[in-house]
């Protein structure tokens, strides 16, 4: 007989409760994907795997089989959010306890801080241009600066970031209408800034193979192994906090069909765009440009000019606030569920971003550099850990009632709310997967699967008493 339990109020709110309705078909999955792909990082991420020495055949190769990779993950980390209804932060209450989940979310959460800043800025520095088009006078504001950053930076920096806010105000059926009709708007931009390039260029002049240099042998194999890695770290954060989207989905036919969709069908189809752009750009402008905002600010149309401008905002927004919004909005709002709402939370991690000053970031490449690879080393163990728990000790079983309360019968109060193995396993994992890093730095790009493979295996062996558990708890039902 299924056993209640009383709700705790420390680990329940109006945001964190199973959604009951789950109104998203595949069409929301897919433009979900789109957003998170359509942005300047995909853009200029896309083209940059040619300087691994790659010619076209094999980056695209590379492309398909990363993504592939991604599409699994994506699959096994949306199906508990989809089955329960339930935020990331909740799914990981199964592995970690009802409150070590906090360990997770924080993790999740700050890492998405950090890069919703950066990603505001990549906004901002579109929407300067629209200003320096319709205003050129403000050019004039870039001269001076405060904290690192010009007048003109600022404008431009806090228009994207209340844009942002108010978006984010209305909610998820608010994000969800402006996921759902700018992904397919910015590929009519992306396919008209295609074809004005291929015109300006002349087909017979753009060549796919990019890289100054040519591969041989099982050099080739070793940077395809390197870009398939790559593809897979860029879309780690977005794929672990996957449930707090999938939460919202009908059925899991649905979620998986739209992930079909949106990743391997949807992220080859922009990188052969944006190949197809930077590839032109060297017969257009002289030399090879990677970066879209940079290309549309040399256009010597206005119209293409603006549509661009417009596309990189648009497309910038979308994978912040799918991205880097939603995800610390639910992981702080689990810290603290009473006190911190899901609005709240969002609004902490949008606040944090600036005091972060993104702009000295990312015009620090050795600190971005360190920041993915810490990013790849932390969040490699968390897939590990929950998708092992789901699949191999739950055996994809969720008593959701344990997810919400602080009663010791609760399949996942562990010790006093924390499972200590799956924090150990988590520290293990970690530690290995930080010092192959940064000790070792040919391992860099593949601490992602190095601390999911070290954390999943540990984690199983230290579970074995709890999984015979739930394997007689199943044999004894009726």
């Amino acid at each position: 007989m299924k056993q209640e339990f009383e709700q705790s109020l420390k680990l329940a709110n109006s945001d964190l409760l199973p959604e009951k309705e789950q109104k998203w078909g595949w069409y929301s999955i897919f433009a979900f994907w789109m957003s998170d792909v359509h942005s300047v990082g995909g853009y200029v991420f896309a083209a940059s795997l040619f300087a691994l020495g790659l010619n076209g055949i094999q980056v695209f190769i590379s492309l398909l089989l990363g993504i592939s990779i991604v599409l699994v993950f994506a699959n096994l980390m949306g199906k508990p959010g989809q089955k329960a209804g339930v935020p990331f932060p909740v799914v990981a209450r199964m592995s970690f306890g009802v409150f070590g989940a906090n360990i997770p979310a924080i993790i999740r959460g700050l890492i998405a801080v950090v890069w919703y800043g950066i990603q505001t800025f990549l906004a901002s520095s579109s929407f300067i241009i629209l200003l320096l088009y319709f205003f050129p006078s403000m050019a004039s504001l870039a001269d001076k600066s405060f904290i690192g950053l010009s007048y003109l930076g600022w404008i431009g920096f806090s228009a994207m970031w209340v844009v942002q806010g108010i978006v984010f105000m209305f909610g998820m059926d608010m994000i969800r209408k402006v996921i759902d009709w700018s992904g397919p708007a910015i590929y009519v931009a992306m396919f008209a800034l295609c074809i004005y390039m291929v015109d300006r260029a002349g087909w017979e002049n753009i060549h796919f193979n990019l890289s100054s240099t040519s591969l041989t042998g099982m050099d080739v194999y070793v940077q395809m192994f390197i870009a398939i890695a790559l593809v897979a770290g860029y879309f780690a954060g977005p794929t672990l906090n996957f449930s707090d989207f999938s939460r919202y989905c009908g059925s899991y036919q649905k979620l998986k069909f739209g992930n079909l969709l949106g990743l391997p069908v949807n992220f080859v189809l922009f990188s052969l765009f944006s190949v197809v752009i930077v590839s032109a750009s060297i017969p257009v402008f002289g030399e090879m440009i990677t970066d879209p905002v940079e290309t549309v600010k040399r256009l010597d149309s206005g119209f293409i000019t603006v549509l661009g401008a417009l596309t990189f905002i648009f497309a910038t927004v979308g994978i912040n606030i799918v991205a880097n919004f939603v995800a610390p909005a639910f992981d702080f709002s689990n810290v603290s569920p009473q006190k911190i709402s899901f609005k709240a939370g969002g609004f902490i991690a949008a606040f944090g971003s600036v005091l972060l000053t993104p702009w000295n970031l990312f015009n620090n490449p050795e600190v971005i550099h360190y920041t993915v690879d810490v990013l790849g080393a932390m969040i490699g163990p968390l897939y590990g850990i929950i998708i092992v728990d789901y699949y191999f000790i739950k055996k994809g079983h969720i008593d959701v009632a344990s997810l919400y309360t602080e009663s010791v019968k609760g399949l996942y109060w562990y010790d006093n709310g924390v499972n200590k193995k799956s924090v150990y396993a988590l520290i293990i994992a970690g530690s290995i997967s930080i010092l192959a890093t940064f000790v070792f730095p040919v391992l860099a790009n593949y601490a992602l699967f190095i601390g999911g493979i070290i954390a999943g295996l540990s984690y199983r062996y230290m579970m074995e008493a709890e999984r015979l558990a739930m394997q007689d708890m199943a044999l004894a039902k009726p």
